[in-house]
């Protein structure tokens, strides 16, 4: 897709871990000048003094056009985009101070990928509480594999956003997208995020299997029917049934629970080899959502009467410190079933 250069432009990217940097870094090298937010102002004094998110994602230059401040209201003003790379967790407190400044026009893409615990809202839910309902068509989200680095790095990467507004979709798609960043559009909001946030806890669980040293058929085995569960709750709260079988769903499915870079299933690796997850936490300077998310999905599925046992089973081992390897044998000694069961594993 060929950018015309009159259609460069601000943009804000909230949020300056390594996704955020690797997408601020993405949005520059396209030709925009972009504000990287950053809580913490001796982050952002590190980051223009050095040209480098140095805890982040070491290594990589960042471009002249690409400035970092810890000044939220500054980073927003008179944008034409605005990208929210926020944990989830953290979300819904940088929405109450950033929406009085938000500007009126301008697309917002979130990027960020979970469960809110306790409300069990989606991430699109969150933000339809703190932006104006005129504005709602403005909000999309991005889904899809892509790890940061790779991002970074302009490896070639495929994702989606996803939007109730075509035009709006279309015009973050064009933003976005390079010759090493291919990007599609959907209109299932709903489906992208289910596809987002599960794919975490189920990358957890591949990591255990991993771990345990049970081989490529476990982890075969827990990618598919993963996909089955992450498929049965999107359909449950209305997403369409395709999606799980492109990026937002199969897509960023396997790329977490295979790839090195990701964060979910190194807590898997460790859990599995007997390691304890307040010591794996420790040890990690970046989020893993999926050990959040987790416990966000299993009670949303109870709410909602979706069974996911392959969700159930790292719910305890995460939360009621249950023995992996017992939680494997309790998972493959279930009782036997059709494989298209629709309400069943």
């Amino acid at each position: 897709m060929v950018r015309r250069m009159d259609e460069n432009l601000n943009a804000a990217v909230l949020g300056a871990g390594s996704w955020g940097t690797a997408l601020a870094k993405l949005l520059a090298d396209n030709g925009h000048h972009v504000r990287l937010w950053c809580r913490r102002e001796e982050q952002a004094q590190g980051i223009e003094a050095a040209r480098e998110n140095a805890t982040y994602l070491p290594g990589i230059t960042l471009p002249a056009s690409l400035c970092a401040t810890s000044d939220l209201a500054a980073a927003l003003d008179g944008v034409g985009l605005v990208l929210s790379v926020v944990p989830t967790h953290g979300l819904r407190a940088v929405l109450e101070e950033a929406a009085p400044s938000l500007p009126a026009d301008a697309p917002v893409l979130s990027c960020t990928k979970g469960i809110e615990q306790g409300t069990l809202q989606m991430v699109s839910e969150i933000f339809e509480e703190h932006v104006p309902k005129e504005r709602h068509h403005l909000l999309t989200f991005l889904a899809g594999p892509s790890f940061a680095r790779e991002v970074a790095a302009r490896m070639p990467t495929a994702v989606t956003v996803a939007g109730h507004d075509e035009a709006v979709t279309r015009r973050v798609q064009r933003h976005l997208a390079s010759p090493a960043m291919r990007v599609y559009t959907t209109d299932d909001v709903i489906g992208a995020e289910v596809g987002g946030a599960l794919k975490n806890v189920i990358a957890i669980a591949a990591g255990v299997g991993d771990g345990l040293g049970f081989g490529h058929n476990a982890r075969a085995a827990i990618i598919t029917r993963g996909l089955v569960e992450i498929g049965r709750l999107g359909q449950r709260l209305g997403a369409h049934p395709m999606t799980v079988h492109g990026l937002a769903g199969m897509g960023d499915l396997v790329l977490t629970c295979t790839g090195d870079l990701s964060r979910n299933r190194k807590v898997g690796l460790a859990l599995g080899r007997g390691q304890k997850l307040a010591d794996i936490l420790a040890g990690m300077n970046m989020v893993a959502e999926g050990v959040r998310t987790t416990k966000s999905a299993y009670e949303l599925a109870a709410r909602v009467g979706v069974e996911m046992p392959i969700t159930e089973a790292m719910y305890r081992i995460l939360y009621e410190d249950h023995d992996p390897k017992l939680a494997v044998t309790e998972l493959m000694t279930r009782r036997a079933r059709a494989e298209r069961d629709e309400d069943h594993d």
